[in-house]
């Protein structure tokens, strides 16, 4: 990823290249959401669980380490609710850099979990939330053998740019709107810096909106207020205080997009269709855009922002994060479906419903 964007990455020739080959994820067409939107829009999916510790974090982990490497870091540090930790700490066994993680006891899901641990990170539970944890790693990064590879870092925001020139070289320019989860902001916040520096660069002649969509339990940015104890099913957004709360605004407010909310029952409702719909498996946040772009689509609830004015035509990109692995308790199955039946043909027809 850092070879094939380097011109537009902070980098040089003496910087030690930490990859795991992240990047160039699929940006799948959905002809099922495009039948939603109607009026012959063309509905995309950047499908960022397919980096290789199945979040998009791994677009900015690689460019954060590798600085981490060039200055002499010692220790990666990070405040996660998750897919942060998986990344950096996989990225920090790569390059050889001691890990630490801080992050919300009980409050992390089993799949992201256990790909820290399973890198080799030392993982610290507080009693806390996301938003305290950030704190205490704000105060240990000032220190010299300490690098924090949370998004406050700007190598994080440089390398998720990335996602954004990948889509302008598939699509042939930007979309005309972009849809986000919404937790601490920085996703939202690199993909425009990465749209308006691919149109400075005469890549892309447009821009697009962009829109992010909060958890109604975690919607600081919605409300315009700090959530002290943020609460969603959709574990990777749930922040109350996101450290990009004003380069994202900006963001919006330049895009001229918006910022809306869906609820737990919209994100999972979202999460199901798109795996029976789709066939794309998803971690609860990354169905945020999708519970909202369904939301858009129906004026009569009254969404911050109504796709029924989007001109005919238009393309739209929605970002899912992250893979449905990472929070399978979420998803769970059906016991009923899992009661042994015969081992015979007539068993498993009378079992499918023939």
């Amino acid at each position: 990823m850092i070879a094939r964007y380097r011109e537009f990455l902070p980098v040089s020739e003496s910087t030690p290249i930490v990859s795991l080959g992240e990047g160039g994820t699929p940006l799948i067409c959905s002809p099922r959401l495009g039948e939603i939107v109607g009026r012959d829009c063309e509905v995309y999916l950047k499908y960022e669980g397919l980096n290789p510790t199945c979040s998009f974090k791994d677009r900015g982990m690689t460019v954060a380490v590798s600085k981490a490497a060039e200055r002499g870091a010692s220790t990666l540090i990070c405040a996660s609710t998750g897919n942060t930790s998986a990344s950096a700490a996989a990225y920090a066994a790569r390059a050889g850099i001691r890990c630490v993680v801080v992050l919300p006891a009980g409050k992390i899901a089993s799949g992201k979990l256990v790909q820290a641990f399973a890198y080799g990170a030392k993982v610290i539970a507080i009693e806390g939330n996301f938003d305290d944890a950030l704190v205490i790693v704000r105060k240990l990064g000032g220190r010299d053998d300490f690098a924090i590879v949370n998004s406050i870092n700007p190598d994080r925001i440089a390398g998720q740019m990335t996602a954004a020139f990948e889509i302008v070289d598939d699509l042939g320019d930007a979309p005309d709107f972009h849809l986000l989860p919404l937790g601490n902001a920085g996703n939202l916040t690199a993909y425009w810096a990465g749209y308006r520096q691919y149109r400075r660069a005469g890549k892309a002649a447009t821009l697009p909106a962009m829109i992010g969509f909060q958890a109604a339990g975690a919607a600081p940015i919605f409300l315009g207020r700090i959530v002290e104890n943020p609460e969603t099913v959709a574990s990777a957004i749930r922040i109350g205080n996101p450290a990009s709360w004003k380069p994202a605004s900006q963001a919006v407010e330049d895009s001229k997009g918006a910022v809306d909310i869906v609820t737990d029952a919209e994100i999972l409702a979202a999460q199901h269709w798109l795996a029976t719909k789709e066939g794309i498996f998803v971690e609860p946040a990354s169905a945020a855009p999708i519970a909202g772009l369904m939301k858009c689509c129906d004026a009569a609830r009254g969404p911050a922002y109504s796709f029924a004015q989007i001109p005919e035509g238009s393309r739209i990109v929605c970002t899912v994060t992250g893979h449905g692995l990472k929070d399978p308790e979420i998803a769970g199955t059906d016991s009923d479906d899992m009661k042994a039946v015969a081992a015979n043909e007539e068993a498993v027809l009378r079992a499918i419903g023939f």
